[in-house]
């Protein structure tokens, strides 16, 4: 068998598609307030920080309201709950956002418990999941729905296909694996799930036509456990020494992207494979909150 040329698939297209389905949806409604998001992280310091601008820069270029809140991070249980109890009562935010995982002792499910299942944007609340499910969703974990939304851009269906998920995070690998189990074209994938209790990870990965991983460990994904032609898509994260640049930080994902270049059909890129959509996801499902709250209004 000759040696694929590896497709990168890359989020840029596949984000601003989904910005131009969004932005139909809510600028011709004369009259409505904006849309508008409020993203919460805990304490000043951290990933979520860089994480919150980010967001703020994307929510603001499609024109929609955009919320930075800073619970300290010495903040207790109750306080962190006061505060998405307050923000699910304001009726200008129309989506909440809780960067997690959150530091011990919050417990980030409990947290939750404050937003209704209308506002919760990412869908990880215990309700949204829980309607995944039934297949019922408000609103779908953006990062699971991006990795499906890349495949679907790219014309790479998983239907009939083998599918090797390496994750089983409540709010990545598990909603991932029930959106691929659903009726469809974009679902009908006979999956497998590889997790830090898989005795024999390789195995579990090799058979598989497309591999979605999401462990957060570099490298996890290689040549060695992808079979030739495999479709990878990368959505962990995780920051490695910088070899060029001595003290910093380079952002990885879960797949070894060289040794996979001439072996895999196509592999996401991190970054800018996953993150871009997941926002525009975040970003649609905060107009689709929109509609739902000030249609009942």
């Amino acid at each position: 068998m000759s040696a694929p040329t590896t497709r990168e698939l890359v989020g840029k297209p596949v984000a601003e598609q989904l910005y131009e389905e969004t932005a139909r949806k809510w600028r011709d409604r004369t009259g409505a307030p904006i849309p508008g998001l409020a993203s919460v992280a805990v304490g000043e310091d951290g990933p979520f920080r860089l994480y919150q601008r980010q967001q703020r820069r994307s929510f603001e270029r499609q024109g929609l309201r955009f919320r930075e809140v800073v619970v300290p991070g010495n903040a207790s249980m109750a306080e962190l709950r006061s505060t998405l109890a307050g923000l699910n009562a304001d009726p200008e935010v129309h989506g909440i956002l809780l960067q997690h995982p959150l530091p011990r002792p919050l417990e980030f499910f409990a947290a939750m418990s404050e937003v209704s299942p209308e506002k919760d944007i990412d869908g990880v609340g215990i309700q949204n999941l829980g309607r995944l499910v039934t297949r019922q969703p408000i609103h779908v974990p953006a990062v699971a729905k991006a990795a499906l939304e890349i495949l679907r851009f790219y014309g790479l269906s998983p239907a009939r296909k083998r599918v090797t998920v390496v994750g089983r995070s409540e709010t990545v690998g598990i909603p991932t694996v029930l959106l691929l189990l659903m009726k469809g074209e974009w679902g009908d994938a006979t999956v497998t799930v590889a997790h830090s209790g898989t005795p024999d990870l390789d195995a579990a990965v090799r058979g598989a036509d497309i591999v979605i991983s999401c462990a957060g460990k570099h490298r996890i994904v290689n040549r060695g456990n992808v079979k030739q032609g495999a479709v990878v898509v990368d959505v962990g994260v995780s920051g490695i020494p910088d070899p060029a640049k001595p003290g910093a930080t380079l952002m990885v994902g879960d797949a070894d992207a060289q040794e996979l270049a001439g072996w895999a059909s196509a592999v996401t890129p991190v970054p800018g494979g996953v993150g871009p959509v997941t926002v525009a996801e975040l970003i649609r499902n905060t107009v689709v909150a929109w509609s739902l709250l000030e249609g009942a209004r």
